[in-house]
């Protein structure tokens, strides 16, 4: 299944031109806000009590040499009202191995589950950030958590681009030929996570663009197709923030693998359906 998020038609090659000079303009703001995230947040106390109805917490994961800055926007975006706790994670920029800090992320995720007093969270993931959380949720038993992974702009069949960066471990994993890659196209039989994997035809990271989408037969996946922006605007752009939100509040599947649609997805109208945006 997969959704479309498309502004009105356009030549390619107009499209690619606004698509880079968006990704300049975004860059720019934030390298502005990036000392802003160098820290760790400071985490919520744990709550005594849970509201009814209330969503699972949210977790977001940057990408390779970024920190929590990039989310601004989405963060902001998912805890409106009140009605989500969201918080971020800063894997440390030094880590060697893409599985060291899945299992850092295994221990953060319950941490979380014990101070927001629910048995699973939501995760979303930009870049390696998302790959980080699928090998978690995929290999490390982490699907027992997480009710719902969202990916923006992921290389999870892999990515070529910048060979010349292959001396760092990190890019390695990142290699469609890698261990790690490997591992991630092995069978996960039973796995309860939802997938939603967000990809852009204009996203310069991904070598080909096409490797942003999740394709294994056991996993419960839906890619979704942005179109006019690249991979730095992912996390930004309004239609991705919006669209986001909704697949967070899409049906999911419980934790004994039965389906299930959220409240919000009963009351916007999602439920059983794809939306274009």
């Amino acid at each position: 299944m997969g959704l479309t998020i498309a502004p009105l038609p356009a030549p390619r090659t107009g499209a690619a031109l606004r698509a880079a000079v968006l990704e300049v303009a975004v860059l720019a703001g934030h390298l502005l806000l990036y000392p802003t995230g160098i820290l760790e947040e400071r985490l919520a106390d744990q709550a005594a009590t849970r509201p009814a109805g209330q969503p699972p917490p949210v977790l977001l994961l940057h990408g390779f040499t970024d920190n929590r800055s990039v989310f601004v926007l989405l963060r902001r975006a998912l805890g409106a009202g009140g009605r989500r706790r969201v918080e971020t994670y800063n894997h440390s920029p030094f880590t060697r191995d893409l599985r060291v800090t899945a299992r850092h992320l295994a221990r953060r995720v319950e941490e979380l589950c014990e101070r927001s007093g629910q048995d699973r969270v939501d995760l979303v993931g930009h870049s390696l950030g998302g790959l980080v959380a699928r090998y978690y949720v995929q290999r490390l038993g982490g699907d027992a958590r997480v009710r719902t992974l969202v990916t923006l702009g992921t290389p999870h069949g892999g990515t070529r681009v910048a060979p010349f960066m292959d001396a760092h471990p990190l890019v390695r994993q990142m290699r469609p030929d890698s261990e790690v890659m490997t591992e991630l196209r092995a069978p996960a039989p039973g796995c309860l996570t939802r997938f939603v994997a967000f990809w852009s035809e204009f996203d310069a990271l991904m070598a080909p663009t096409g490797t942003a989408r999740i394709q294994h037969p056991d996993l419960d996946a839906t890619n979704v197709q942005v179109t006019g922006i690249g991979h730095l605007a992912l996390p930004v752009h309004p239609a991705v923030i919006t669209a986001v939100r909704r697949a967070l509040d899409g049906p999911v599947r419980a934790a004994d693998g039965t389906p299930r649609t959220t409240e919000a997805a009963r009351a916007t109208g999602t439920e059983g359906h794809s939306q274009v945006v």
